[in-house]
């Protein structure tokens, strides 16, 4: 049993270090992922807010057209 705990004293560090590595980096890529929704989702709003108002015959940064 004192090899047993000899080994886990051994490895335990590299483990845990290793566990809390994958941690943050699977936090990190979730993140990513989430913010690269939603701006896919503001960029759609933006193209549909576009379209309607070319459509209707105005620009967004200009008085409607007459």
């Amino acid at each position: 049993m004192d090899t047993f705990w000899e080994y886990f004293s051994v490895l335990a560090p590299s483990v845990g270090l290793a566990l809390i590595f994958w941690l943050v980096m699977r936090s990190l890529f979730r993140a990513d992922a989430g913010e690269r929704s939603a701006k896919a989702a503001a960029e759609e709003r933006e193209a549909q807010e576009w379209a309607r108002l070319r459509d209707q015959g105005e620009t967004p940064d200009s008085e409607p057209r007459l």
